[in-house]
Order: structure tokens, then sequence, then C-alpha cells
């Protein structure tokens, strides 16, 4: 009697650009170290639960060297902040993230050059960090509260601007040549599941996942977006199915369009390669995307390695595995043509 579940495994790579395609992107921010050692920020970015609020503070608090609870991001109203683009094309982290970098090293600038005139010191051998400022190799120190304070009582107000751009070109329309983005990212996924030959039913093991972002400015933030990704392609790949019937959807709830719960998410294994983006200054990429392009493919070889067949339409449905399944054997057992 043949074993009713059966184990595979499957693995899949993939790339993605990031950023507008085919086009250059841009995205602007304005940076400025406040009274009392605090930062605000402003930049037109929208937050829709990918964390990018938290990345831009850290990201601030690190090139001005406060501590990230004492950055403000300001108000997102393009009418009175500077342009940073859509939510989307995996890009707040490069775009958005480089503009407010490079905004704060400019307001950064303008407060080390006071500083360093005080001191009588050169702006290279000044150093910031959790709200203090001080000189290389000297006992000069003070707390950046101090440090803004001075710089304001000498008339200058440490305010920077700045912009990130992303160029891109068009693809040809004959040989498809061209750069339609700046930077990429890499990743592979291993899937284990295990396929049910008597119902149909495949339930995903586990996940290990590796992707390339770059630098990873907030190693949790990264982990979460991996572990969202997967789970948006788990469902795509055995479960998420619409339809529709004279340009109208059948699947009008989700009794019909089937979504995964937390008892069809497996163990998830994040693995972060971090390997610096020479054309971003902060030396980081992106991963909101790409973490869901190779999940599916991953699930659908895991499915073949178990059971022999091979699914080439989404979703792995418990009917479809069992006709694939029944086609197989008849195949088997139809008579040999003549010799």
């Amino acid at each position: 009697m043949e074993e009713r579940k059966l184990r595979g495994r499957g693995m899949a790579a993939s790339w993605y650009g990031i950023a507008r395609t085919a086009t250059i992107d841009r995205a602007g921010a304005w940076a400025e170290l406040d009274d009392g050692g605090t930062a605000k920020i402003v930049t037109g970015v929208t937050e829709i639960g990918e964390g990018i609020l938290t990345v831009l503070a850290q990201v601030a608090a690190d090139e001005l060297g406060v501590r990230p609870e004492d950055v403000t991001i300001g108000d997102n109203d393009t009418a009175r902040s500077p342009e940073a683009a859509h939510a989307g094309a995996t890009r707040q982290t490069y775009m958005i993230g480089n503009s407010v970098a490079l905004a704060a090293r400019d307001a950064r600038a303008v407060l080390f050059a006071e500083i360093a005139d005080h001191w009588e010191v050169s702006p290279d051998d000044l150093r910031a960090f959790n709200g203090e400022i001080w000189a290389m190799e000297t006992n000069k120190r003070m707390s950046m509260a101090d440090a803004v304070a001075l710089c304001k009582g000498r008339g200058v107000v440490p305010v920077g601007s700045a912009s990130f751009t992303a160029h891109g070109t068009g693809l040809d329309p004959v040989d498809g040549s061209g750069s339609p983005w700046q930077s990429y990212v890499f990743g592979t996924q291993v899937a284990e599941v295990e396929v049910d030959t008597y119902t149909g039913e495949v339930q995903v093991l586990g996940i290990w996942a590796a992707h390339d972002v770059g630098r990873a400015i907030n190693p949790r933030g990264v982990e979460g977006q991996i572990e969202g990704g997967v789970v948006q392609g788990l469902g795509q790949a055995l479960m998420e199915d619409y339809r529709t019937e004279k340009g109208h959807t059948s699947t009008h709830g989700f009794a019909s369009y089937i979504l995964p719960t937390s008892l069809d998410i497996p163990q998830i294994n994040s693995i972060i390669v971090e390997d610096p983006d020479p054309t971003s200054p902060l030396q980081a990429k992106g991963i909101g995307e790409p973490s869901l392009v190779p999940t599916a493919p991953a699930i659908i070889n895991a499915i073949y390695d178990a059971i022999g067949v091979r699914i080439k339409s989404l979703p792995a449905t418990p009917e479809k595995i069992l006709a694939a399944l029944r086609e197989r054997a008849d195949k088997r057992e139809a008579p040999a043509g003549p010799a």
C-alpha cells in the first residue's frame, strides 16, 4: 500500500528591482537639529504599516548623533513637505531613507562647522552619538542640547535639506536592452511540505528564507517583512483563488476567497544577508515585495519533490493535486500501444 503522506523540499531563487521602474525616481527631505538636542525630519513619506517611520527615526538619529526617541517625523502632507512619492516598489528605505540620511548629514555639517570653530578644531575631528558631541583625541565634549544652543547663539540654525535620485531607463522594444532599475535585491527560499495523497491537502512544514537587503537598518523589521511576504506567498501558492464571471467577481468574501490563518503558518526561518549597496549612501536596499517572490515557486517545487507531479497553475488546491495524481495513475495503467 502506498504511503498516504509524503514529504518534499523545494527551492526557488529570485531577484527584484527597487524603486520606480524604467524612470527617474526621487525623494526629498528636510532635517533640523532643534532646541534641547532633539531633531525634526520632514518628508512626504506615507506609513502604511511597513515601519518606515521607525526606520527614518533610526537613520536620522544615527546621522545626527541623537537618540531615536528624540527624533520627530513631521507632517507628511506634500503641500507642506518635500516630495517623497508613493509607498510601493520596495522603495521606502532606499529612496526616502537615503534622502533623510543626506539631509541629516547636511544639518550635521552646519552644526559641526560652528562647534569646530568654537573649539578651534577641524570639523573632521568631531563625532556625535546618543546626544553628545566631542572632538577626537581631546577632552572637549558637550551635550547635543548645549551644542545646538551654542550654534543658535551664533545666529546659525543647524538645518539641512537633500534629495536622492534613482536613475532608470526604458527597455528597448526590440531587444529588451536597458536599465530599468538602479539597484537589485536577491533572495532564495527553501520550503518543506507534506502532501496527503488521499485528500490532496498540502501542509507547509517550514520555510527557510535568505534575502540580501544591503545594510539592515532595522533587523527585526526586516524579519517581519520577510515573514509577512512568506505568509502572502503561501496564500498565493495554496489558497487564494480570485475568480470573475462576465467581469464580476464570484469570490465575494473570505468564505470563498481563502486566506491563510495562524494554523496554516509554518516556522519561518529568516536569514538576513547584508551585502552593502554601492549606489546607496546608507548602503541599504529593501525587502518589502522581494520576500514574496520565491515563496510560491519553492512550495510548488516541494510538492513536485513529494509526489512527482508538477502543478502548473496557482493556487495548488487539493482538487488540482488529486486530479494530477489521477492523471499520472491513468497514464501508468494505460495499455502500451502496438510495437
